[in-house]
């Protein structure tokens, strides 16, 4: 490791300025500088690996190139049942065995990153030197949180390793030896992390007291419902789940955004949510520094909310629409189905015909169609969630990361938390009481307006309680990339992932006179219900498809060296 030290005094300027997770492609593009002109103009200060690791920002440093690895906007929701735009191999189930996994290779790219951090602080004592320790920990966790979702037990590795040490060929750990080991390094950063009242200006972004207790609630619900429905042991987990999430409750350190009144929800996703208390995890923008173009993608790939999704949707009264006490107006016009609905669904999927400002009409309002300004008609329902507002971006044109839509891809929210302590809480016990109800879930309903949700009303409706605890999640979180998940942690991918991707209903509607629908390559793709058929033949084999395949030359790595990796099953 050698960079000079004016480069350095040079990046810590620049960190004044820029988001955190920005810092590490200048961290990175500023240690491998050495033949700048503007930058050799005085004479090196080398700094070495042995000298570096000696100050608070040195540790600084290196930690902020893990915010890189950060989830940026995209279309994860296609996986699944509630969102396309077109054949997904992994919603669909026709994806492959593959000799590389993007996700497997960068995470372990970073957890060893992480372990040289945590190996150079082994005799440190300094305080501020053991925060950026703990955000290291945090980040260990996440990528190893983020290879679990996917494959269950990996190699856990614990040091930065050569290219030639026998320990890279770790055999897997089990399940459980992982989510404790991700657990682990949450509870134990926790304790040298900051408060989020207590980031100064600078520092805004960072992992906090927060973001560790949130991830550790995320996992330990993921795993616990997946154990409580594979006969595991699930309640250990479901409290971990209760008792971090209630410590981010109790902490009043978040609260929901309403900065928009009525609107709020829709408003969160786009500037005005950056940085708001709701906030727990973001993935960070910055015009003219580090931008997105997911407006122009949207619009033109689609990433179209599916039948599946827009039926979730209570009406008015809290009531689902097939309940016969519901006020739903049915499917005959172009605007029925959005009428007199959960205000969360209009904030998502927009009404056909309803005008909005869009990329390329960034000052006057266009009414919105499937197939204009939108270019992909295939669900027939139109994205309203996270498009722009801006007038400048949105008439800036798609240039990928020089692009100008700088709104903050929101990866952990405080709503989150609340949905966890709801479900998690009901999991174990079996029931839970209108208080938890009114302190996590009612707070999201009086958020947009919509009725509570308690004991006497799930009575008196024959509703399910916990059947209407995940429909809020999925209606809360829509879009947002958790839909894959739950429907594996809560086994019913085999039923839910298997069926057809349907959209709009056709037949006896308005839709049968209007193009594209009108057409006979739509006329003949409805079922017997007039719905228009999206997507056929998809298959989850319940025997394989829970989890995802490792990378078949990571298995032959290990054979050629001695050590086995064993394949998940049926792959």
């Amino acid at each position: 490791m050698k960079y000079t030290l004016q480069n350095k005094l040079i990046f810590i300027k620049l960190k004044k300025l820029f988001k955190p997770s920005l810092l590490g492609i200048l961290f990175t593009g500023l240690l491998f500088t050495g033949c700048s002109k503007e930058l050799d103009l005085i004479a090196e200060d080398n700094v070495t690996d042995a000298t570096f690791w000696q100050t608070p920002q040195d540790f600084k440093l290196a930690a902020n190139n893990l915010y890189n690895g950060l989830d940026r906007h995209g279309f994860d929701d296609t996986e699944s049942d509630i969102a396309f735009n077109f054949p997904n191999s992994v919603s669909n189930g026709n994806y492959q065995l593959s000799e590389t996994n993007g996700q497997w290779n960068s995470s372990y790219t970073y957890i060893r990153d992480i372990n040289t951090i945590l190996e150079k602080s082994e005799d440190k004592e300094d305080a501020e030197i053991l925060r950026y320790v703990a955000e290291a920990r945090f980040f260990r966790a996440w990528y190893y949180w983020k290879l679990l979702r996917l494959f269950g037990g990996v190699p856990i590795i614990t040091q930065s390793l050569g290219a030639q040490d026998p320990d890279l060929y770790t055999s897997r750990s089990s399940r459980t030896e992982t989510v404790d080991f991700i657990l682990q390094d949450l509870d134990d950063a926790v304790a040298d992390l900051p408060l989020k009242s207590e980031l100064d200006g600078s520092d805004v972004g960072r992992i906090t007291k927060g973001t560790a207790l949130s991830l550790s609630a995320r996992v330990a619900l993921f795993e616990g419902t997946w154990q409580k429905y594979r006969n595991g042991n699930a309640n250990v987990y479901l409290d971990k789940a209760i008792s971090s999430s209630n410590q981010v409750i109790n902490s009043n350190q978040y609260a929901l955004y309403t900065g928009k009144d009525e609107e709020s929800y829709r408003y969160l996703f786009l500037q005005n949510g950056d940085d708001s208390q709701e906030t727990i995890l973001d993935r960070r923008y910055e015009r003219n520094i580090l931008g997105h173009d997911m407006p122009y993608q949207y619009d033109g790939t689609g990433y179209n909310p599916t039948r599946k999704l827009a039926d979730i949707y209570l009406d008015e009264n809290g009531i689902p629409i097939g309940n016969s006490q519901s006020v739903f107006q049915g499917y005959d016009t172009f605007e029925s189905e959005f009428q007199n609905r959960d205000p969360r669904m209009t904030m998502t999927m927009i009404i056909p015909g309803q005008e909005t400002v869009r990329v390329f009409f960034p000052n006057d309002p266009i009414a919105n169609w499937p197939d204009f300004p939108q270019r992909n008609a295939n669900t027939g329902y139109i994205l309203y969630k996270y498009m722009s507002e801006d007038p400048i971006a949105n008439n800036s044109g798609q240039m990928g990361d020089a692009s100008l839509f700088d709104y903050d891809r929101h990866l952990i929210r405080y709503a989150e938390v609340l949905l966890i302590y709801a479900e998690a809480t009901f999991e174990k016990n079996g029931a839970i009481s209108d208080d938890d109800l009114d302190r996590t879930i009612n707070l999201l309903r009086d958020r947009v307006n919509m009725p509570h949700l308690t004991n006497t009303f799930v009575g008196t409706y024959n509703l399910d309680m916990l059947e209407e605890i995940r429909r809020e999640r999925t209606i809360e979180l829509a879009l947002e990339g958790f839909r894959y998940d739950d429907l594996r942690r809560w086994k019913i991918a085999e039923t839910e992932l298997s069926a057809d991707i349907k959209g709009i209903k056709i037949e006896g509607t308005e839709w049968a006179t209007r193009e594209p629908y009108s057409l006979p390559s739509f006329q003949s793709r409805v079922d017997e219900n007039g719905f228009l058929i999206v997507e056929t033949s998809r298959v989850f084999d319940p025997q394989k498809h829970y989890l995802q395949p490792l990378p078949t030359r990571e298995i032959a790595l290990y054979n050629e060296n001695g050590a086995e990796l064993t394949q998940n099953p049926g792959w």
